[in-house]
């Protein structure tokens, strides 16, 4: 897959999780009636979202560790009550696409590898 296509997948992925995390624990399914502080959450997200949006190779990087934080939290909650399982299960599903298109694209942007195929064009 191109990168291009990555950074779109990457991109639309992280902010369906934002989006999803600040549902469920201010409207959908809150801790408590009325949200909880759960919603603080989606901060480390934020954090990675302009390095996402504009490609930046280190934060896919480190982010690619950060989700699984988000993957373990969606596996636990799984058991919750609904529709907190429901909500939990698509956040599990998520992390998993962010963390598959952020790992190809870092990969895929290495600078041996621009190399390689910048080397490869050249007759």
């Amino acid at each position: 897959m191109k990168p291009k296509n990555l950074l779109l997948v990457a991109s639309v992925t992280l902010l369906l999780l934002i989006a999803l995390c600040l549902a469920w624990e201010a409207i959908l399914a809150p801790l408590r009636p009325g949200g909880s502080w759960m919603t603080l959450k989606v901060l480390p997200l934020m954090l990675a979202l302009f390095g996402i949006l504009r490609g930046k190779r280190y934060t896919y990087q480190w982010s690619s560790m950060m989700i699984l934080l988000y993957l373990t939290e969606g596996v636990i909650r799984t058991n919750d009550p609904a529709p907190g399982n429901a909500l939990a299960l698509a956040e599990a599903i998520l992390s998993v696409i962010f963390f598959t298109a952020v790992v190809l694209y870092a990969r895929n942007t290495a600078p041996s590898r621009l190399a390689r195929a910048a080397a490869d064009r050249q007759p």
